[in-house]
């Protein structure tokens, strides 16, 4: 039998034989607590499907990966476990129209984040189990046929330890020492879920009256550690949850469907969070244990959003195959957005998005491994990787773009159509265009083809004629396209011409817009009829507000403007779109990594959006490791950090602005001065006025004293016994890889790459400690240890940890050609590696690549 990879095929197949009409499934997790020596800890798991197959006779599979098996029954027949099941399947043959399958088993406890995930807090010795399954570990849990077109409703019950408390998709109650859950709707086995544990829970409700006159009532929870509970915001939380709540009844016209509303903060997780409906998953770290800025605030309510948009596109409705994950996670990650402005009080969300989220998406189109927003899904590692840029950003820049294309009105109303047509089914690209056509009146095939269906991103450039007197003669959109994928779109755009407003004391005054014009963009040149007239501009931005996703590139003039005004611009989504244009430039080897540099040096102090600001200082220390030239580097760090610490001291006392500058000051300082600065400020003998040096802050400061040597193994000791939590191991554990020593360089790499003891996030840890900039010389010995390692890696953990592993121990600070080759050669002599583990090898080849082109473009600047 093949291993538990699962192919389209295969899953194509299965649903076309087999229906399911429910699952019974029981959990004994009483062995989660006590000391045991049996590698791997495990716990019963009993399931009882029953399944119709339309071709009596016929043979398949049904889906578990577990220790061992001990019972398995079909229609009442036994089988043995030895001859059906190999580690990842159980044969089914002779199947009847009418089937009853029942799986007794051992299952193992997770350490790494998948299935069944146990996890002991240092801090009091509790344990907490949480389930994460996307795309194909419920497997890990229960026997299940296990591909999202299966959709079944689930009975669930869990035996626990005395005094815990167990949490599933559906209501639960304790029964003669039983959690019994009540049945589910119809769902994929993906979005199931458990959370059990001592966990600190918190009560609310929602209630709202709906068209018909009924009450609609939705209990709503949220928990975490105990440990965390004095940081636990949940009214902020309950909050965000209400507003989103109403933000999607008022659009979406489908009342909430699965009862309750749980929201759990679990330790050691993945990913931002996971839409199991009933009981949505959060990494911990959305709990703030110390001061963060109002971007945090907006970003976890973001993600609120986004799970919560995902009960309706992507719990109610859901895709045949991961080939239409866009369907769930564009959508999401747009109506995040959209809820986040409409019903929040981060009402400049769009900044964010355009900011933050697009960013993520140009790197990923720009990539060898881009895709259409609707993907070629061969099997679940595809399925794995495909949780990128392209799926989330860009399908929803994509979307954002269709709502102005469209009309927002038609395209709600599409979606509406949608959700009651195909409730609790699985769908395809088709279902949802014919009910957008239906509302828009658009043909949106040739919409589709383009945007959907083909991979890339355009460059939109300005070209401006003016006459003698000073005013638009003509003005177009120049539209290019890389030779890779040469696919040019339809825009809908606005272009915003901008001038000075007038003369301030000191001065120049605002860059202001004068003039706005929508037009289509369609082909290698479009003319902007309607600007033609008017005053010269100084500045042209092309796709201002941001309709469309596309590269902003500039005219001369505009550019010359930029490196002088900048700051000057008052609109915040319009100089936010100029700043990422900008470091699209420099991604892109066209404007030198110290000029990006220079620019953040003379305007990020006057920037008012702090999630901006935060993406430039993560953008100007990118710009230093990646892309400027080495011989600069040591220069370039020293006028960021003096920046830094100057801004630092001009923040107003307390702000956010000051926490930030703060953070960024420890990221970029190197000189003997700046460390000591960070030291004192550590011990309490240095104060900047209104900077609270807290427990987060102390852990930021740590980690470059770390890698500078300054702090030692017994300073990290002393840390951790001020704050011997869960989050402080985590922070201890990546400060004590950063030091700069050969022995803790050869300590880290073996627990990572030669053992699997640790966990999920203490190899997250380690791998940031792991690699530092500063380095290079120390880690030079890993690039060929790293390309020996791989692919043993890849066969041998699971598919998260050897994610993790491939893309962060990849030599990328061994910054030359020579890396370069030997990434080429790995990969001539691997083209039978698994195609997931290719793609995350060129992917770091084309990082590597691009920094080299940036570094020479920078290098030519400096001679």
């Amino acid at each position: 039998m093949p291993g538990e990879n699962l192919t389209r095929d295969e899953a194509q197949e299965r649903a076309a034989l087999l229906s399911v009409d429910g699952y019974e499934v029981s959990l004994d997790l009483c062995s989660a607590l006590g000391d045991t020596a049996a590698e791997p800890r495990t716990f019963r798991s009993m399931t009882t499907i029953r399944f119709r197959c339309a071709e009596p006779g016929a043979a398949s599979f049904a889906d578990l990966v577990a220790p061992s098996v001990t019972a398995v029954s079909l229609n009442g027949k036994a089988l043995d476990p030895d001859e059906v099941f190999d580690g990842s399947r159980i044969r089914l043959e002779n199947l009847q129209a009418h089937n009853e399958l029942i799986v007794d088993a051992l299952c193992a406890y997770s350490r790494t984040g998948e299935g069944m995930h146990r996890f002991v807090d240092p801090e009091d010795g509790e344990v907490y189990l949480y389930t994460q399954y996307e795309p194909a570990d419920s497997r890990r849990v229960f026997a299940n046929f296990e591909q999202p077109d299966l959709k079944a409703p689930f009975r669930f019950e869990v035996r626990a330890p005395e005094g815990w408390t167990v949490w599933s998709n559906g209501v639960g109650e304790l029964v003669h020492g039983v959690w019994k859950f009540a049945e589910t709707k119809p769902i994929s086995t993906y979005i199931t879920a458990f959370v059990a544990g001592p966990y600190h829970y918190v009560t609310d409700s929602y209630t709202r009256t709906l068209d018909d006159g009924t009450t609609l009532e939705i209990p709503l929870g949220a928990m975490c550690r105990k440990g965390l509970a004095p940081y636990f915001d949940s009214d902020d939380v309950f909050l965000v949850t209400k507003q989103g709540l109403d933000f999607f009844h008022d659009h979406f016209d489908f009342p909430y469907p699965f009862g309750k509303y749980d929201q759990a903060f679990v330790p050691e997780y993945n990913l931002g969070a996971m839409e199991n409906p009933g009981l949505v998953t959060f990494r911990e770290e959305y709990i703030f244990r110390g001061k963060v800025t109002a971007a945090s605030y907006e970003g976890r309510a973001n993600v609120i959003l986004h799970e919560m948009a995902h009960m309706w596109f992507g719990d109610l409705v859901t895709m045949e195959w991961w080939d239409d994950l866009w369907l769930k996670e564009s959508f999401a990650d747009f109506m995040g957005a959209f809820a986040l402005v409409g019903a929040t009080r981060f009402e400049n969300g769009w900044i964010t998005f355009a900011n933050r989220r697009k960013s993520w998406a140009y790197r990923a189109d720009q990539l060898p491994s881009t895709h259409p927003v609707t993907a070629d899904i061969r099997d679940l590692q595809d399925a794995k990787l495909n949780f990128d840029g392209i799926t989330y950003a860009k399908g929803a820049s994509v979307l954002k773009q269709l709502v102005a294309y469209a009309g927002q009105d038609a395209f709600l109303e599409g979606a509406r159509r949608y959700f009651k047509r195909n409730a609790y089914g699985n769908t395809r690209l088709g279902d949802l265009l014919s009910a957008l056509e239906e509302t828009s009146g658009r043909d949106l095939a040739t919409w589709s083809r383009a945007w959907l269906q083909t991979a890339g991103v355009n460059s939109l450039t300005p070209q401006v004629i003016l006459s003698a007197e000073g005013r638009v003669t003509e003005l177009a959109v120049l539209q290019e396209a890389p030779e890779s994928h040469p696919e040019l779109r339809p825009h809908r755009v606005a272009v915003g011409l901008y001038r000075h407003d007038g003369l301030r004391q000191g001065g120049a005054g605002s860059l202001v817009r004068y003039a706005r014009a929508e037009v289509d963009v369609d082909g290698p040149r479009t003319v902007v009829g309607e600007l033609v007239g008017v005053d010269a501009p100084e500045l042209v931005l092309v796709n201002d507000d941001d309709l469309t996703y596309c590269k902003i590139r500039f005219d001369e003039n505009s550019l010359d403007t930029l490196r002088e005004r900048l700051g000057d611009i008052t609109d915040p989504l319009a100089r936010a779109l100029c700043w990422s244009a900008l470091w699209n430039l420099t991604r892109d080897a066209l404007m030198p990594a110290r000029d990006f540099v220079s620019l953040v040096l003379r305007f990020a102090g006057r920037e008012s959006d702090i999630g901006v600001l935060q993406m430039l200082h993560a953008w100007a220390n990118s710009a230093l490791v990646q892309y400027a030239t080495p011989e600069w580097r040591a220069e370039g760090g020293r006028l960021l950090a003096q920046g830094a610490l100057k801004e630092l001291r001009l923040a107003e006392p307390g702000s956010q602005h000051q926490l930030t500058w703060a953070r960024f000051f420890a990221t970029v300082a190197s000189d003997k001065a700046d460390l000591h600065l960070l030291l004192h400020l550590l011990e309490g003998t240095a104060k900047v006025d209104g900077l609270d040096v807290d427990q987060e802050l102390r852990w930021a400061f740590l980690e470059p004293l770390a890698a500078h040597g300054v702090a030692d193994e017994a300073l990290l000791a002393a840390e951790l016994a001020r704050d011997d939590t869960a989050s402080g191991k985590r922070h201890q554990v990546r400060c004590l890889a950063a030091r700069p020593s050969a022995a803790v360089k050869a300590q880290a790499w073996a627990q990572v790459v030669e053992s699997d003891a640790l966990s999920n996030a203490l190899v997250e840890a380690t791998i940031a400690g792991f690699s530092q900039p500063s380095h290079r010389e120390l880690l030079a010995p890993y690039a060929a240890k790293y390309f020996a390692a791989i692919e043993r890696i890849w066969a041998e953990r699971s598919i998260q940890i050897g994610m993790d592993v491939v893309k962060g121990l990849f030599p990328s600070l061994q910054d030359s050609q020579e890396t370069l080759d030997a990434t080429d050669a790995w990969l001539t002599a691997h083209e039978d590696a698994p195609p997931a583990l290719r793609r995350l090898v060129l992917e770091a080849r084309d990082d590597l690549a691009r920094a080299l082109r940036g570094q020479a473009c920078d290098a030519a600047a400096g001679s």
